[in-house]
């Protein structure tokens, strides 16, 4: 063997030596960051986004060292879905803050404690709604805005103080043209005093978030009457989403938006019609910005059953001990195609005989009812929505 083919293949031994060290140095550090034991699953979760993340991986990898344990979840969330310009960008310092005063606003009232862990992950602890510039709004807006939801009861009372009260208190207001770009951030239009439909609904997001009311961003390319586009939020009511536009409080509650007859006529299969809802977690359709239709880092839901009526009447669910017997109380969750899409709880004896649980589910959908039973922790029962109106479906622990 000659000496430069004996080099050459030293040279390949070493470099491949590097690479598999490399890959085990990457997967270790990710299950071991800061002395923080990470899971299997958030540590495969999260190799992609560190390696897109190039030399800010150090300012990624040092939040998660410094994060408490128990929030150390909601932060791999962010970074697993966050777009690669947040990646590259972002500082350890900067999602600190946002996951922890996120965490705080959890704790601060038992409705924002009512949210299930998977739309506060997706709808209340993410920093940015669409593209707009990411500030560092989370602390400041909670400082601001917590006091004017002390005595609320519930989550939409909550969504609808925020939507009536932080017009005055930050001076913005509506203006097509006096606004300087559309997809403004919560800053910029606080600073320029004036915002678009996107800019209000960016604002009206965050301060809900910012009280741990699950909000997000919703919107249409073109009415299907070709009026143009239009953007709006929705809040997590604690049963299902409900529609508002920002900085149009309606004493009516939410879902009474003057927009809502042209929603009515919106497209599910004609992409300019249709209507949709931003997700942080990474879906298989991208929300088309009318202003920027090249970026493909904003992900969505297709919503437009929610607006079109083709959802079936409100369905209301009962459980009983027995056929005949008395009804049970119970926390329920309804599930379909392994995701949660409904809870709430059911009544018992000592409520009103029509006060009974309400869902919005969607017609001719199979669902499975799962509860937590004192002698049955894993209760669940399939059942179909048949669409029919003030549907009701009974269940019989007996059966």
């Amino acid at each position: 063997m000659t000496y430069s083919l004996c080099k050459l293949i030293m040279k390949f031994i070493w470099i491949f030596y590097i690479i598999c060290l490399g890959f085990l140095n990457l997967c270790y550090g990710i299950e071991n960051i800061g002395g923080k034991k990470l899971s299997s699953k958030q540590s495969s979760a999260l190799v992609e986004p560190l390696k897109r993340a190039g030399a800010n991986s150090a300012e990624l990898r040092n939040a998660i060292a410094r994060i408490r344990s128990e929030r150390a979840e909601g932060l791999a969330f962010l970074i697993q879905h966050m777009p690669e310009r947040d990646l590259k960008t972002l500082s350890s310092d900067y999602l600190i803050e946002n996951v922890n005063y996120a965490y705080k606003a959890r704790s601060e009232s038992d409705w924002a404690k009512s949210v299930p862990k998977e739309i506060f992950f997706n709808d209340v602890l993410p920093y940015a709604s669409i593209n707009e510039r990411r500030d560092r709004w989370r602390k400041d807006f909670h400082v601001r805005f917590s006091p004017l939801v002390k005595g609320a009861k519930t989550l939409e009372e909550a969504a609808q103080v925020l939507n009536k009260e932080i017009w005055k208190i930050i001076n913005v207001r509506y203006h097509a043209r006096k606004r300087p770009k559309p997809d403004q951030s919560p800053y910029e239009s606080i600073d320029a005093g004036f915002a678009s439909c996107t800019g209000l609904s960016v604002l009206l997001i965050d301060a809900c978030r910012s009280v741990g009311v699950p909000s997000r961003f919703v919107g249409t390319p073109m009415w299907a009457n070709k009026r143009g586009n239009h953007s709006w939020v929705e809040v997590w009511d604690g049963n299902s989403w409900q529609f508002t536009g920002a900085c149009e409080y309606s004493a009516a509650g939410l879902s009474n938006a003057w927009f809502k007859g042209s929603a009515l006529k919106a497209v599910k299969e004609n992409p300019k019609h249709a209507i949709y809802a931003a997700s942080w977690k990474r879906t298989k359709t991208n929300f088309p910005l009318i202003w920027d239709l090249g970026i493909d880092y904003v992900f969505a839901e297709n919503v437009t059953d929610n607006y079109t009526g083709n959802i079936g009447s409100r369905v209301f669910i009962q459980i009983f001990d027995k056929p005949g017997g008395e009804r049970v109380a119970a926390d329920v969750e309804v599930w379909m195609s392994g995701s949660k899409v409904a809870s709430g709880r059911t009544r018992d004896s000592t409520n009103d005989t029509n006060d009974i649980l309400g869902l919005s589910l969607k017609k001719g959908m199979d669902y499975e009812l799962k509860a937590a039973i004192k002698k049955d922790k894993d209760w669940s029962k399939s059942f179909n929505v048949k669409g029919e109106r003030d549907e009701e479906i009974q269940f019989f622990l007996s059966e």
